[in-house]
């Protein structure tokens, strides 16, 4: 059954607003600079050690691992190609338009302003059903090849890209720490908030559903 004009023009904003609003919520993390979230801490390592802007490592990272989606074996979506781009020009975005501040009274609230943000646009863009970001369909790949579970691969992933990425110069701290502990619930409670119930026969152009058990994020 072909999907409601309507039904669709809502949920390509709410993909496309998830991913700025994601791009967005990084720079504050960045800006507040207490941590980053485990993928951004190794963009921003890449970052300082290349010269190019944080937003552009996000993408040309983003791109190699859906390369790796190949062997795995992985079907994108129209999310999960958006996902690169989107992100990382959001980001670069705001971090033109946000200044870089000091002192604790303004780098914390940024902090968990950042990290709320980050769980509304995850329910957004997930809640879209428009397929997973290219970093979470690695894991839930590796997850489907090796028959390891997802928590194991998640974990054994974003430790190995954050030891990288700060021994490269990225950014760790309570911030990152936080991040990890609220994400989960705050992405459950907007995915919740911003659901849009599947349609009838489903899209052959959309990815629908998310692995059980799995929180997806970028």
């Amino acid at each position: 059954m072909p999907e409601r004009p309507d039904r669709a023009a809502r949920r390509l904003v709410q993909l496309f607003l998830g991913l700025a609003l994601y791009g967005a919520s990084s720079a504050l993390l960045v800006r507040a600079n207490l941590g980053l979230e485990p993928w951004n801490v190794l963009h921003q390592g890449l970052a300082e050690l290349s010269g190019l802007t944080i937003g552009v490592v996000s993408i040309i990272v983003g791109a190699a691992v859906l390369l790796l989606w190949i062997p795995l074996r992985q079907r994108p979506g129209l999310g999960t190609v958006a996902n690169v781009f989107a992100v990382g020009l959001a980001m670069d975005g705001t971090l033109a338009l946000v200044p870089g501040v000091h002192g604790l009274a303004v780098r914390i609230p940024l902090l968990l302003a950042g990290i709320l943000l980050n769980g509304v646009a995850t329910g957004l863009y997930i809640a879209a059903r428009f397929g997973p970001g290219p970093r979470d369909g690695l894991m839930t790949g590796l997850h489907r090849c090796t028959g390891r579970s997802i928590r194991l691969m998640r974990t054994t992933v974003e430790v190995a890209v954050v030891v990288t990425g700060f021994a490269l110069g990225g950014t760790i701290g309570m911030g990152t720490l936080l991040y990890a502990v609220a994400i989960g619930p705050l992405a459950q409670v907007f995915l919740r908030l911003f659901a849009v119930p599947p349609a009838s026969g489903g899209s052959t152009i959309v990815a629908t559903g998310t692995p059980r058990g799995a929180i997806l994020r970028r």
